[in-house]
């Protein structure tokens, strides 16, 4: 039975660039935003002599005129649109990726140098020492000596070229500027250190995707998260709340038949080679006492180390808080949570108003100001094989090329697959190394010297296992207690004081995905675009595909490991047993994909990619649970079987999708509950005749996302290890020894250790799938709860209901007043934009003036309209579509887009910002591809000159 618990508190290579003419257009409104914006910070910190309007304007873009580059061979054209978007037009590969990153570092530098120190560990050199533990972490996990093996061992000669143009065009930029001259936030650090930016290099650039393969890893939270649990629960307990993927409901991507069958119709289909049948290798099913679980798309930094304030003795009074700027790892492009994911769906021309396939992505990730995308578009003035590219989408500040987006003949998105591409192992370490099949082995050893600004170098240990596992405990204290407390068995060495946590990681091994990017930028048709998937070994990701030529199809790339233990990959394994380790990689011919199923759509959305049971390997056993990806498939199913064809605003519409599906199930229990109190049945009565729609002006979807919060804390939230809970949510409970639950009703106050956007229970749809399936339990012991203060036990599933409904109308009386008709959900479901390093938890003026919002939302947790929240720490948005698109394959130029915020960094420039509202509201933007498209949108023209 869960642990009885008590609430006590609530929740809680260099070139010259020399400007010959300068161009910009300084319009009255942008003068009076400057204006503004040195009132604010003379008006906050006294630095008015400093702090000009010079400065402030002096890191804008020149955006007309020309400038001229050394190195380039030609004159490039750079067209912005009236939202600053760049269209870039080269005569030759190398000057089109130059013009790329000087571009993209006039927009957006600052980001990008930011992002480069992160994914080295040298964030201390521009933050000081509250960034030297996060350093530390990082540096053990080695992204960039990955990233610089990738470049010298692995990557093609075309690659590295085109990495090398694109290094030389970002200092082309850099040339003769000072840090204020690049971008705000240089100004404000040049206050506390003398920090001045180097220059870019190719492995920068590379190293970037590491950050994007942690943050889309798969289930190793999973993992983290079963093994703290099993602290306070038993494994049946745990299984509870990782219940099996409901196939039957909830359909995965692919469906046409079994795996010999897939082989089949890659054979025939895409005409590319012969594949086995069958293969060797793990041909089982992981069954593990956590059962099956939602998988989280985006995680960022959790299992990373916390910052520690420091205080640099240079620092003035004024910006006293500058150095404490981030919280644990800066946000890169997610979160955990089993909710998060991304939405990505083609629809085949039969089915579609144009005749020609519609395509839709919107990834989910974390917010974050600028947005992690850049738009843009990089075109040949003639395709040839001197210039071989003519491509526009989406892309990341400090990478050359297009990660999602099209060419002239095929589009494809993204969404993450979710499989099982970490291990965590448990190491029984001694002084002279770790436990290895009864031998004891020594580990590779690197030292690591740490810069801090305004403060002492430190120099870091990093042990690795000998096939090249770093031990993570060494930097983690979350890992520290995964080591006291993950179950062994009894033939497990004697534990100690705790096992080391060591990782093993697909993205630990160098690998082809830069490779990857270029080569889906000039695919042409199926053949290319699926040998251009199979480059992309880390992270694995659903690739969907359409083309001009009237196709559609589905791939699964990446590098996934076999595993022969049975129950390997869902808990951390024991390291101490060879057994555990992988034993290959599944053949790139052997992964799943489909091409112009009979259906006539592709859905991808975080959910099962197979049924497992019909594939030969396992490829995760925490998959996502199919809400989002099945309300998606409804909605095309209606309009098709309606006798409809889809039209690109349709795509846009199922984009906005807003239902809830958690409601539908409970809605109708919750208003059969009898409620004594006057003012719960007001409440109550919200629900009667709701559609489920959580529009921004819905007081019902403001109610229930209440009672459902209640729901998931009372039911499972307070029964959790407070590793798990949120921070400032204390409890008193059952007091537990090395044996376990103390049965002398001793009572111990433990309060929970998680940040409000990472706690469990986070009310995702593997939550949907706990209550789903308990549902026809009302006697389970899950249901029950004590009493609190005036606040009725509950001893059965309709008692826990009805206190859910009463907590919930007096939490929403605190928050929006007692008054229900001002009830909103967009009041509580709000979006805060914030600057990932001065605008988190640097001075106050600093954050007005870098940090945006608040936006209110319509969607919600699981919804197509993804706008995340977390159950366990408050209904703020933590998670969203960081972009929308839809391509229309019968005319490239009536394709739409939006970004989440806009393409420039700089703050008040007016592309900092001017897509958001647009996005809030769910609209989308023109999207120019053809030359005379672009010429007629273009604002501003920009020449690079040789």
């Amino acid at each position: 039975m869960p642990p009885n618990t008590t609430a006590t508190t609530g929740d809680t290579a260099t070139t010259g660039a020399t400007s010959v003419k300068s161009g910009r257009k300084k319009g009255r409104k942008a003068r009076l935003i400057v204006l503004v914006l040195v009132l604010a910070i003379i008006g906050g910190i006294a630095y008015g002599a400093y702090w000009s309007i010079s400065t402030v304007r002096a890191s804008f873009p020149q955006t007309t005129g020309s400038i001229k580059l050394d190195g380039l061979s030609g004159p490039v054209d750079v067209k912005r649109d009236g939202y600053g978007i760049p269209q870039i037009y080269a005569s030759s590969d190398e000057d089109l990726f130059m013009a790329q990153g000087y571009v993209q570092a006039q927009d957006r530098f600052y980001e990008m140098d930011v992002r480069r120190h992160m994914t080295a560990g040298r964030l201390s050199e521009m933050f000081g020492k509250s960034q030297v533990e996060n350093d530390e972490f990082l540096r053990t996990l080695g992204w960039d000596r990955i990233a610089q093996q990738e470049y010298d061992s692995k990557l093609s000669d075309s690659t590295k070229k085109y990495l090398q143009a694109y290094a030389k065009g970002v200092n082309a930029y850099l040339q003769g500027k000072e840090g204020k001259d690049i971008s705000l936030e240089y100004a404000a650090l040049g206050f506390s250190n003398d920090y001045k930016p180097g220059e870019w290099t190719p492995v920068d650039s590379v190293s970037w995707l590491k950050a994007m393969a942690w943050d889309l890893r798969g289930n190793m939270q999973d993992e983290i998260d079963r093994a703290l649990m099993t602290s306070r629960l038993g494994p049946q307990q745990i299984q509870d709340l990782y219940p099996a993927y409901p196939y039957s409901r909830n359909k995965p991507i692919v469906q046409d038949g079994r795996y010999d069958e897939l082989t089949k119709v890659f054979q025939q289909g895409a005409g590319a080679g012969s594949t086995q049948s069958t293969a060797g290798g793990a041909n089982t099913t992981q069954g593990t006492t956590g059962g099956t679980t939602g998988s989280s798309q985006g995680t960022t930094g959790t299992t990373g180390a916390s910052t520690t304030t420091g205080t640099n003795p240079g620092l003035t009074s004024q910006l006293g808080g500058l150095y404490k700027v981030l919280d644990g790892l800066p946000t890169a492009v997610g979160v955990n949570g089993q909710g998060i994911g991304s939405n990505s769906w083609v629809v085949a021309g039969k089915n579609t108003i144009t005749g020609k396939p519609l395509l839709a992505n919107d990834p989910h990730l974390s917010a974050s100001l600028p947005s992690v995308w850049y738009q843009m578009g990089l075109h040949c003035r003639t395709v040839s094989s001197k210039c071989q590219y003519d491509v526009t989408g989406y892309t990341f500040a400090g990478m050359p090329g297009v990660i999602i987006g099209h060419n002239a003949r095929i589009a494809w998105g993204m969404t993450n697959s979710g499989v099982d591409v970490t291990d965590l192992y448990l190491e029984k370490v001694s002084a002279n190394g770790y436990l290895y099949d009864g031998k004891i082995k020594p580990f590779k050893t690197r030292e690591e010297t740490i810069q801090v600004a305004g403060g002492k170098a430190k120099t870091i240990v990093v042990r690795q296992t000998q096939d090249g596992m770093p031990l993570l405990s060494d930097r983690d204290d979350e890992l520290v207690q995964v080591g006291r407390k993950a179950s062994v068995n009894s033939a497990a060495p004697d534990r100690g004081d705790g096992y080391g946590i060591a990782l093993r990681w697909t993205a630990l091994d160098p690998g082809t995905s830069m490779d990857a990017v270029f080569a889906l930028d000039k695919a042409g048709g199926w053949n290319d675009f699926r040998a251009a998937a199979a480059l992309f070994d880390v992270p694995s990701q659903n690739l969907i595909y359409a083309s001009t030529d009237n196709h559609i199809g589905y791939t699964l790339p990446g590098k996934i490991p076999t595993r022969s233990a049975k129950d390997a990959g869902a808990l951390p394994a024991p390291g101490w047993e060879s057994k555990y380790r992988w034993t290959g990689f599944i053949k790139k011919d052997e992964l799943p994909y489909e091409y112009d199923p009979d259906r006539g759509y592709i859905v991808t959305a975080n959910q099962a990619v197979v049924d497992q049971a019909e594939y030969p390997y396992t490829l995760t056993t925490d998959w996502g649970y199919g809400t989002r990806s099945q309300r998606i498939t409804d909605l095309i199913e209606s309009k098709i079987k309606g006798g409809g064809k889809i039209s690109t605003d349709d795509m846009r519409q199922m984009q906005l999708d807003n239902s809830s599906e958690i409601a539908k199930l409970l809605v109708p229990k919750l208003l059969k509950i009898n409620l004594d109190d006057p003012e719960v049945r007001q409440a109550q009565k919200l629900l009667e005749g709701w559609d489920y729609t959580q529009d921004a002006d819905s007081a019902a979807a403001a109610y229930f996302n209440a009672v459902w919060r209640n729901i998931v804390k009372l039911a499972f939230g307070n029964k959790l290890p407070k590793e798990v809970r949120v921070t400032g949510q204390c409890l008193w409970v059952d007091k537990i020894d090395s044996t376990g639950p103390v049965d002398d009703d001793t009572k111990v106050r433990e309060c929970g250790q998680r940040d409000a956007d990472q706690a469990q229970p986070d009310g995702g749809d593997r939550w949907f799938e706990v209550v789903r399936t308990l549902m026809d339990k009302p006697d389970s012991d899950w249901w029950k709860t004590p009493r609190s203060g005036t606040r009725p036990a509950a001893n059965n599933r309709d008692q826990l209901f009805a206190r859910s409904m009463i907590d919930a109308r007096w939490e929403l009386t605190a928050k929006l007043g007692k008054d229900i008709d001002t009830w909103s959900w967009g009041r509580l479901h709000r979006l805060f934009l914030k600057n990932q390093t001065l605008g988190t938890e640097g001075p106050k003026v600093l954050q007005y003036i870098l940090n945006r919002g608040p936006w209110k939302l319509s969607g919600g947790e699981a919804t197509v309209n993804a706008s995340g929240w977390n159950a366990a720490g408050g209904y703020n948005v933590v998670w969203v579509p960081s972009m929308r698109m839809v391509v229309n394959l019968a005319d490239l130029d009536k394709s739409k887009w939006i970004n989440l915020s806009g393409a420039s960094g700089h703050a008040f420039n007016a592309h900092y910002t001017d897509q958001t509202g647009k996005w809030a509201n769910g609209e989308l933007l023109p999207w120019s591809f053809s030359g005379k498209a672009v010429d007629g949108s273009t604002s501003d023209t920009l020449v690079l000159e040789p």
